[in-house]
């Protein structure tokens, strides 16, 4: 069950230092602060941050793209909350509200990979509504 005082909302560049406060707890890396206002301004980039009071304690982010044949879609990036707030739904929450937002922008669908070995992410992409599809994807990156 989620905690009665948390609050999810889109991050805006008021948030700038709540992000940088909360750093590499939350995010893979340190935050670059010029990335950042960038995302933040980029009208396809999307993060939803969970707050307790006015700490950040769990964010996903997305970005929505158009395709010639297709409708839009939200592809979600990530999803991350706070060691000592796991386990009480806020990432199933988050995933919800991206995926609210992406509808009320004109998304068709939403989709999020994760790692077959990742149980705690597919537990919480379930729980938001998520179908696993049987596929063997391949993830292939590319440095550039």
């Amino acid at each position: 069950m989620m905690r009665s005082t948390i609050n999810i909302r889109l991050a805006n560049e008021n948030d700038l230092l709540a992000i940088e406060t909360v750093g590499e707890a939350l995010f893979d890396y340190p935050i670059l602060k010029n990335r950042t206002v960038e995302f933040l301004n980029d009208p396809r980039h999307h993060l939803a941050l969970a707050f307790e009071h006015d700490t950040i304690v769990g964010m996903a982010s997305g970005v929505h793209y158009v395709h010639p044949d297709k409708d839009p879609s939200l592809f979600i990036n990530e999803v991350s909350v706070l060691e000592g707030y796991q386990n009480h739904g806020i990432g199933r929450s988050l995933v919800k509200y991206l995926c609210a937002h992406a509808s009320h922008i004109g998304c068709s669908e939403a989709w999020v990979l994760t790692g077959q070995e990742n149980g705690a992410a597919q537990k919480a992409y379930l729980a938001a509504g998520g179908k696993k599809e049987d596929a063997n994807t391949i993830l292939f990156e590319f440095e550039l």
